[in-house]
This record gives C-alpha cells, structure tokens and sequence, in this order.
C-alpha cells in the first residue's frame, strides 16, 4: 500500500492563540542613529478570497507568507504570492492584497517606523552598519522574493520569549526585529556590504587574554604551556608576544609581578604569616618569597609590612623595580 504524505503541522499555529501578544509591547530598538519603533508584529490569515483593497502607509511594513498563498499588486504590478515568499512595501508604496478564492493565505506582518534618532554613544561600526542598510532597505525591489534567510522563524522566536516570560526577553524581541529587518535586507540584495567590521590588534589581544587568565589563575603552578594552551598558542609564539609587547616584561616576570602585588596586598591588609602568604600566593617557598620580595623591593617582606601598616597606604608597585 501507497504510503499517504502526511502535511508537518504548522509551526506557527501557536501564535494564533494570542495573536496581538507582541502588540501589546512598546517596542523601540535603537539601531545606530536609528530608532525603530514596532507598530504591528503579529500572525494574521486571510479567509478564502479575501481582499484587501489598495492602500498605502508612511512606514515600513514586512510582509511574509509561512502557509497558503493568493496575490499581491505593488504599485500597478500583480504577483502572486505562496508559501515561502517575502515582500516589503516601504512609504508611499499603493498595495493590494488577495487571498486565493479556495484557501486561506496566512500572513506574518511586522510593521514598523524608522525615524533618525542621533545617539552620541552608538557604536561607530553599528551606526555605519545601520546606515548601509537603511539605504538598502530604501532601495529594494518592489516584487515578492523566497525567505531564504530565514526572516520567519524570528517572529516565533519573539512570540515565544514574550509568552513563556523567558530571562531577557524583551533583549530578545528586538534582537528578533533587527534579524527580520537584515535577513529581508538579505534575502533581496547578494552583494557585499561595503562596511568593514571591526578587526582586533591580535597581539594586544592575545597578551591581554593571557595576562587576564594569569591574573586569575597565578596562584597555582601556572607554566607559559598552560596560558599557550588557552590561546591555541605554541609557548614559542605566546613568549614571542610578551617580547614583542615590551622586551622587559617576559612571560615569567608578568607572573612574578602579579604574584607580587598580591603579596603586597596581603601584608598591607592581613596579620597572616609569611609562610601562609607564600603559600596563598603561588611562591613555593616563604624563603623563595623572601628571596624575590628584596630582589624586586629592595627590603624584606616583614620590613614591608611594618613600613606601609605604620605609613598608611601605598601602591605596591611604586616599589617594584
């Protein structure tokens, strides 16, 4: 026997149930020097030869099909319209809509107002990110064009963080605004953007990331090979970087500068014994400590003690040579 095809349930279906539950939000994204406010944001269908007469709107609104199809005409142009498509009608633009005469045509609509709004904190690289693709958006085709970034599952997405109350989510929801407004971008326009993201100096990098793992781990038998290890380094490389960042500051003696200032904090601040400071601090021995606290401080660390505790506080550092 012929096995029958069974049709997958319509993932969208849920949004049915509260259909103006992301309506309810007052949504604002700010975006570069751009804010986006969200008008409509919903799941809607339209019966069997349903019509929606010509009209127009000032803003922008995002039009996708995830079941059914009918038509569409963009100024004076029909197409028709099935699962799977996309269009966008931007201000000013006169569009019709019609279900098809024998089945329903679902729509996910996200409609929105984009106004210039200066924000002297934006991130450069965003605000010129934003800035490209609002020329994009302004200039894209008037014709229907398959999601084939993936702009609908955004408005499950949304739906479902505001229903299910989940940690960040109205972070969430307008994370899922932009991502529509991009993959749309995407799905119609092929070419490469001509902003260039930020790229990161890789050996002010690469020395922060392993003074900052130091920092954190230094109280242990820490070894050039362990922080190498961590930046997929060999130790021939992460050795390089520290000469290369100051030739006076190799590896070993960033690690005995870090321990030190604990060191020094410890006396400045604590009654616990030398012994037990060595120990806390990552020095094997107290008369290794001893050793290395005169040849870098020019005094012992008891004299030390007695000097800052009588003096008040100073920086450990101005000491160090």
């Amino acid at each position: 026997m012929a096995s029958r095809f069974v049709r997958p349930p319509f993932p969208y279906e849920v949004m049915f149930d509260k259909w103006d539950l992301l309506e309810r939000l007052d949504i604002a994204v700010a975006w570069g020097h751009y804010e986006i406010r969200v008008l409509r944001f919903h799941l809607t269908s339209f019966e069997p030869g349903r019509i929606i007469n010509f009209h127009n709107h000032s803003t922008f609104e995002f039009h996708f099909i995830p079941r059914g199809g009918g038509r569409v005409i963009l100024g004076d142009q029909p197409y028709s319209l099935s699962e799977g498509l996309l269009y966008l009608t931007g201000p000013g633009v006169m569009h019709y809509q019609e279900a098809d005469p024998q089945r329903a045509m679902d729509e996910l609509c996200l409609h929105v107002d984009i106004v210039p709004r200066h924000n002297p904190a934006a991130d450069p690289w965003e605000a010129a990110e934003a800035e490209e693709c609002m020329q994009k958006l302004n200039t894209l085709p008037l014709r229907p064009t398959q999601d084939t970034h993936g702009a609908m599952p955004c408005f499950l997405e949304a739906y479902l963080a505001c229903e299910n109350k989940r940690i960040g989510y109205y972070t969430d929801i307008k994370r899922q605004v932009i991502g529509i407004l991009l993959k749309t971008i995407q799905a119609y326009d092929s070419g490469d953007m001509s902003t260039e993201v930020p790229s990161r100096d890789m050996l002010a990098y690469r020395y922060e990331y392993a003074v900052r793992y130091m920092e954190a781990n230094y109280t242990a038998g820490l070894r050039l090979e362990d922080v190498a290890e961590k930046l997929d380094l060999s130790s021939r490389q992460l050795q390089r970087i520290f000469r290369d960042v100051n030739p006076q500051r190799p590896f070993s003696r960033v690690l005995e500068d870090i321990r030190l200032r604990a060191v020094c904090d410890r006396l400045r601040t604590s009654s616990l014994s030398i012994e037990r400071i060595a120990e806390l601090e990552g020095f094997s021995t107290a008369a290794y400590l001893h050793t290395v606290f005169r040849k870098r401080m020019g005094i012992s660390p008891s004299v030390y003690r007695r000097s800052v505790q009588s003096e008040g506080e100073r920086e450990p550092l101005e000491l160090l040579k």
